[in-house]
């Protein structure tokens, strides 16, 4: 059988793993692998509400292993660090437990179609301390570990004999995109239900400080200007302290440094400012790359030196036909991206060689700002153009994303029920993780 070898079971990844299982798979036309580093999947556009602590990862992550099973396809733990084109093959590294131990050893999987979909990481550009004073959120482990961090320190701040110290309970942002302004509207409202349960020594409005900093002149840089608009005023009601055109210089233990010499202190430091893609990617066994390590690829997403080799969503640099740009990296180019690639799939397995042409669609943006607000424009109204919209339209909308993407993997009645019953339960749960 044809082997399709996918590399990353992100959003995109794990819905093309899912289709090609249940079509290519199920018939046995074709062997689908799946290969991720970790073990369970959550929709990375959730990260914010894991790190804030007002989701709860147990209740919303999806298990490899499982998906695998119901839907014909094979899961593989590991990382995938090298490769070697001409025998086409992958290779894996050796999977290491939190003991240091070697479970899995080193392993390599035979491959005719090879699909990477391994994301994006943060860019910290190099700035002096950011890797090791701050705390990105590409991951569920690293939302799981800044939430620890910030539960922690308010738990400290409730029990210790001494006032609190400057930085001690203030949160600083690096980036005012989508992900550091939806954190700061989540960590408002999560720090107030924390404190509600018992932590009476900790006042929100006046100890707990949360602060964006952005190099860029407005918020949401890469959006239009009225939905910066809309989401600065939002904030400024929620008292978010914005730094706007600063440029950070250094991070420490005790906080940031910008270009004009402003020292912001915390102790908690989120880098949620530019993009890249993982640096082993950065001209794997030849293949092209840019500066940012994204695989260069055809409008066909074939990479522009193997047409064997497929590469898709935040880690491919894409071009828009006709332009000089690229396909931003964004979760509904992954999703548009999916679906060309099933149809090119079974296009392969059956020896034909004329692939679809990828055409970006810009279907406009949304930003949820939890029960505060969710803005958005819509592009390609019926008026022409785009269409701004916000309240509960916009929030409605962004909530269906989510359930598209389950639906995707689940089915319909599976998504349905899992909301249902996600409405009972939580009537009798804590409205914030507090563990």
């Amino acid at each position: 059988m044809h082997k399709i070898v996918i590399v990353g079971g992100g959003a995109g990844g794990l819905e093309l793993a899912t289709k090609l299982g249940d079509s290519l798979g199920k018939k046995k036309k074709a062997e689908i692998t799946l290969i991720d580093c970790t073990k369970t999947h959550v929709w990375k556009p959730l990260l914010h509400e894991i790190a804030a602590g007002s989701m709860n990862p147990d209740k919303h992550e999806l298990e490899y292993m499982a998906q695998a099973h119901w839907h014909h396809f094979r899961f593989r733990l590991g990382r995938m660090d090298r490769l070697n084109r001409h025998k086409k093959e992958v290779s894996i590294a050796p999977y290491i437990d939190e003991d240091g131990k070697e479970i899995i050893p080193r392993r390599s999987f035979q491959y005719d179609t090879l699909i990477i979909s391994v994301g994006s990481t943060t860019n910290d550009f190099g700035i002096k301390g950011a890797a090791e004073h701050s705390i990105a959120l590409d991951t569920q482990e690293q939302a799981e570990v800044f939430h620890q961090k910030l539960h922690h320190a308010i738990l400290k701040a409730q029990t210790q004999k001494k006032a609190i110290q400057p930085g001690q309970l203030e949160v600083v942002i690096v980036g005012a995109g989508a992900t550091g302004v939806e954190l700061a509207a989540e960590l408002h409202k999560a720090t107030r239900e924390m404190t509600a349960y018992g932590i009476d020594r900790v006042n929100p409005d006046r100890d707990i400080k949360i602060s964006i900093i952005e190099a860029s002149p407005r918020l949401l840089p890469a959006l239009p200007k009225k939905l910066s608009h809309s989401v600065e005023l939002e904030l400024r009601k929620l008292r978010v302290h914005l730094y706007m055109g600063e440029r950070v210089t250094s991070v420490s233990a005790k906080g940031v440094t910008t270009h004009t010499k402003r020292f912001v202190p915390s102790a908690l430091v989120v880098w949620a400012a530019g993009v890249k893609a993982p640096d082993f990617l950065k001209k794997i066994d030849g293949l092209e790359t840019n500066s940012i390590n994204q695989l260069l690829v055809h409008t066909t997403l074939q990479t522009t030196r193997d047409d064997s080799i497929f590469a898709f969503g935040d880690c491919a640099a894409c071009p828009i036909d006709g332009t000089d740009q690229f396909v931003p990296p964004r979760a509904q180019a992954a999703h548009q991206q999916a679906s060309l690639l099933f149809k090119s799939m079974k296009m392969r397995v059956k020896g034909k060689v004329n692939l679809p042409q990828y055409i970006y669609k810009d279907y406009g943006s949304l930003v949820n700002m939890g029960e505060y607000s969710t803005v958005g424009n819509l592009m390609g109204s019926l008026m022409g153009g785009s269409m701004f919209i916000e309240g509960f339209i916009a929030r409605l909308m962004y909530q269906s994303l989510y359930k598209m993407h389950l639906m995707a993997l689940h089915g319909f009645m599976s998504t349905a029920l899992q909301t249902l019953a996600r409405i009972i339960t939580r009537r009798t749960e804590a409205q914030v993780k507090l563990h």
